[in-house]
């Protein structure tokens, strides 16, 4: 387990580890601790480069953080990658390994699911490690995470309709959805069973015919660049990262950008460009925390009623972040921001008070 030196990121830690004989080559990155121990799931992803996957960790670590924040849990920031090909790599023996290491960190960070890891996964993870959470309900975990984060993500959506359009009420919307996966999936669910329109795509010829198999009326598009062209009044994004760059925002038809992906930002600078657009955004960290909710909860026994409750607070959340981006005259994206360093800075400064164990 090395150390890495050299790159400024605000990060506590940000570890590689390997274990040769597994083939195992894991990133684990920790933002912050301020308000409690980094949470954050394990991303399995054949990077390109060590570096890229560096990145990836960096930057998913800090969302991390502040969406804890925001969502009032007692959680800091972290991530963990995985470098490879989860259908070709993944084995019992590089789970386990790695969760030897999670257990070396000594409980400063808590990992979960993510891209390319499942319950199952955790599940085995969890036999070397007791910093677990997003296990299987067979092992008393939350099981799929994706489910509130859907639920969020559509609780923030609600908040950004009412903000356009004077109503909550999504009927007769037009909601584009870029990666009908884990969490695509059940956002469609939530996006027709309030009476709107679904448009989606996805890399995936599999993903595609199962939703069309489930809901034959969604319509399907080949690929995001059509999806963001089309006359759509909502944009989903709900895959990978940097969905939202120039060529893309340049195009947009949508009024409200509002998906599950994280990082969709593709660099600094896109928010007040969707801004100049007149394009509102819900910021990815802020509207998709329903999942790390859900999997935190799991840390006090596992309720699905109250992590569902918590999530679905986000809808208040996101007005907030509204209307401080307005009374402030900025992007919601740096709003957002704003909260959740504020609440980092004055609770996480509380830990300096002693308490004798």
């Amino acid at each position: 387990m090395t150390e890495f030196f050299g790159r400024h990121s605000g990060h506590e830690q940000v570890v590689f580890c390997a274990d040769e004989p597994s083939g195992l080559k894991v990133i684990i990155a920790i933002y912050s601790t301020a308000l409690g121990p980094a949470l954050g799931g394990t991303r399995f992803h054949p990077y390109p480069s060590e570096d890229a996957a560096l990145t990836d960790a960096l930057n998913l670590s800090t969302a991390m953080a502040y969406k804890a924040a925001l969502a009032g849990l007692d959680l800091g920031g972290g991530k963990a990658v995985i470098i490879g090909d989860p259908d070709q790599d993944k084995t019992e023996a590089l789970l386990r390994a790695y969760g030897r290491f999670i257990q070396s960190l000594g409980g400063r960070y808590i990992t979960a699911c993510d891209v390319g890891t499942y319950s199952p996964d955790m599940d085995v993870i969890a036999r070397e490690c007791e910093f677990v959470t997003g296990r299987t309900v067979e092992q008393g975990g939350a099981g799929d995470s994706s489910v509130l984060t859907a639920y969020g993500v559509f609780q923030g959506m609600r908040a950004g309709v009412e903000r356009l359009w004077g109503t909550p009420n999504l009927r007769g919307r037009r909601v584009g959805i870029a990666g009908v996966g884990k969490v695509g999936r059940h956002l469609v669910e939530h996006v027709l069973g309030a009476g709107a329109e679904a448009v989606v795509t996805d890399v995936s010829p599999q993903a595609l015919a199962e939703v069309r198999r489930t809901h034959p009326q969604v319509e399907v598009v080949d690929d995001s660049s059509k999806l963001v062209r089309s006359d759509i009044d909502i944009f989903a994004p709900c895959a990978l990262g940097g969905a939202l760059d120039e060529e893309t925002v340049s195009v947009l038809r949508a009024r409200l950008v509002c998906g599950g992906a994280n990082n969709q930002l593709a660099h600094p600078g896109i928010d007040k460009m969707l801004e100049e657009r007149a394009i509102l955004y819900a910021p990815d960290y802020l509207v998709n925390a329903g999942g790390l909710i859900q999997v935190a909860d799991e840390l006090h026994g596992f309720s699905f009623e109250r992590a569902k409750a918590r999530a679905a607070r986000i809808l208040e959340t996101t007005h907030r972040v509204f209307d401080l981006a307005s009374e402030e005259g900025v992007p919601p994206a740096v709003a957002a921001d704003r909260l959740a360093e504020r609440r980092i800075a004055e609770v996480g400064r509380l830990r300096s008070i002693w308490l004798r164990r």
